[in-house]
């Protein structure tokens, strides 16, 4: 997973014009961040809100199952990195620690209930 990372962080400095990602591929790259705490991908936990793209600018809203998470700024750096690897070098990646709606267990993809024995 580093090595295809590092090759498209080397893509994007050759290729510094690459046309901005898609949400859903974005949403796609951002199962690589794992809740330590739980072991599940942030999104799959439901905590991945919303994903705005616009030229040359990405902003990404992400919740945690608790505000006194004490993994929220490691977690929303994590995001940030993986975007950042697959967007153009200019790309401003913004991740939004966000508290609205409050996160809870329904938010949650069936893999992950499953995972969790809550089905």
């Amino acid at each position: 997973m580093l090595s295809s990372r590092l090759a498209n962080a080397e893509n994007r400095m050759q290729h510094p014009s690459t046309p901005p990602p898609d949400p859903d591929s974005l949403r796609s790259a951002l199962t690589q961040v794992i809740d330590p705490e739980v072991g599940m991908n942030i999104v799959d936990l439901g905590l991945v809100y919303e994903i705005r793209i616009a030229a040359e600018r990405i902003e990404v809203d992400i919740t945690m199952t608790t505000p006194a998470c004490p993994m929220s700024s490691m977690i929303a750096e994590q995001a940030r990195e993986v975007i950042m690897a697959d967007v153009a070098a200019s790309t401003e990646v913004i991740v939004n620690l966000v508290w609205d709606p409050p996160w809870d267990a329904s938010m949650m993809s069936d893999r992950a209930r499953e995972h969790f024995g809550w089905r």
